[in-house]
C-alpha cells in the first residue's frame, strides 16, 4: 500500500486577520502568493517550473508553500472542482442563530461533509455556508440533516445566473492589479468516467506537495504521469476544474474587510446590470440568487473586498450608484470570522 501524500490540508476554523498579521509574510511569501492563484502547470515537475519563473529554487517554494498552508494563510492548493459541471449541485445558505447557541451550531453544521465554507457574518442571519454535494438531491438531504440537528431552519438561496467567479487577492489588501477569472463558465453537465472521479476523490484535498505531484498522483491511482495530466488538462478545460493553483485566506493577507452586498433589483434589469457588476475589479463573486419573501427581498449578491470597513462602503456606494433607480434596497453583511473553508468534497 503507498503511503500517505503530504496533501495541502483544509483549514477548519481559519483565524482572523487580527490573528494573522501581515507582518508574518515576507517578500517571498507574498511573490508565492501574488503569483500561484492560478495557472499552475501539467508538468513533470510542475514546482520546479513555476519556482525558475519567479526566481526561487524548487526546494524553496515547496517548503514555503508546506508553511503558508501550516500557518494557514493559505487555505489550499490544488484544483478547484465546478460541483455543477460533475452533475453536483452547491447552495447559499443561512440561518439565524441565538447568540448563546452560535458555536455550538456551528460544530453541528462544520462537521456535515456536505458543507464547503462556512463564514459569521453580521447579520439577523448570521451564519452562513455553501452546500456542495455530488448529486442535485443531496441539497435536500443535507438541509434536512442541518435542521433536524438544530432545530432551526435552513434559508437557502439557489444560484439563478453567475456573472462573475474569480479574483486575484494581492498580499496587504491593496486593490487588486488585475481579476482572476475562473475557467469555462455555466452550469451543463460534463460526461466523467470513473477514472475521472478517482481522480477528483484524490486531488479535492489538495495536490502532493512533493516534486512530481501528477505521478504521485498517479501512484494511487495506478494511472500514469501523463494519463493525470491528461484527465486534468481535459477537466480545466471543460470548466469541470475553474482553476488550479493556490486559495489565500483573505484575511491572512490584509483584506480586513469582507463584506457581501446584497441588492433588491428590478427583475427585468437585473441580468444587464449583474454583468456589469461581476466586471468591478474588487468583486469576487456576483451572482443573481432566489429571493426568500418576506425575511430576504434581495436578489442580486456581490462579494467586495478591501482592507477595511470604509473601502467597502465605498465600493457597495459604486455599485448602489451603477444599480441606479433599479434597486429598491440593499445591505451589506460584513463576515466576522471564517468558520470553514474546506472546498468541494465528493
Amino acid at each position: 500500500m503507498n503511503a500517505p501524500l503530504p496533501l495541502a490540508a483544509p483549514a477548519a476554523d481559519t483565524p482572523h486577520a487580527a490573528e494573522v498579521p501581515d507582518a508574518m509574510l515576507d517578500a517571498l511569501d507574498s511573490l508565492i502568493i501574488d503569483t500561484l492563484q492560478g495557472g499552475f502547470p501539467l508538468l513533470s515537475r510542475p514546482y520546479a517550473a513555476v519556482a525558475d519563473s519567479i526566481g526561487l529554487t524548487e526546494a524553496v517554494l515547496l517548503k514555503r508553500l508546506q508553511r503558508l498552508l501550516a500557518g494557514r494563510v493559505l487555505t489550499r492548493f490544488g484544483p478547484m472542482y465546478q460541483v455543477e459541471r460533475m452533475g453536483g449541485a452547491f447552495v447559499l445558505a443561512a440561518l439565524a442563530v441565538p447568540e448563546a447557541r452560535f458555536d455550538a451550531v456551528a460544530a453541528q453544521v462544520n462537521a456535515l461533509p456536505a458543507v464547503a465554507h462556512n463564514y459569521r457574518r453580521e447579520h439577523h442571519f448570521n451564519m452562513w455556508f455553501v452546500l456542495a454535494t455530488a448529486t442535485p438531491g443531496g441539497i435536500a438531504d443535507a438541509i434536512i440533516d442541518i435542521e433536524t440537528a438544530t432545530g432551526l431552519r435552513v434559508y437557502d438561496f439557489p444560484k439563478l445566473r453567475e456573472y462573475y467567479v474569480g479574483m486575484r487577492f494581492t498580499v496587504g489588501g491593496q486593490a487588486p492589479v488585475g481579476t482572476l477569472p475562473d475557467s469555462t463558465q455555466g452550469n451543463h453537465e460534463v460526461e466523467l468516467d470513473e477514472r475521472d472521479r478517482q481522480l477528483i476523490r484524490a486531488s479535492q484535498g489538495g495536490l502532493p506537495l512533493l516534486p512530481q505531484p501528477y505521478r504521485e498522483l498517479g501512484d494511487t491511482l495506478a494511472m500514469t504521469e501523463d494519463e493525470v495530466c491528461l484527465r486534468l488538462g481535459r477537466m480545466l478545460q471543460n470548466g469541470v476544474i475553474r482553476r488550479i493553483g493556490a486559495v489565500p485566506n483573505h484575511y491572512a493577507i490584509g483584506y480586513a474587510a469582507n463584506g457581501m452586498a446584497v441588492f433588491d433589483v428590478d427583475d427585468a434589469q437585473i441580468d444587464a446590470l449583474g454583468e456589469r457588476v461581476g466586471g468591478l475589479p474588487y468583486v469576487s463573486h456576483c451572482y443573481r440568487r432566489l429571493r426568500r419573501l418576506p425575511q430576504w427581498p434581495y436578489s442580486l449578491f456581490a462579494m467586495c473586498h478591501g482592507s477595511s470597513r470604509d473601502e467597502v462602503m465605498q465600493q457597495v456606494a459604486a455599485i448602489r450608484q451603477l444599480l441606479g433607480a433599479a434597486c429598491r434596497g440593499h445591505e451589506v453583511l460584513f463576515s466576522t470570522r471564517m468558520l470553514k473553508k474546506s472546498g468541494l468534497r465528493i
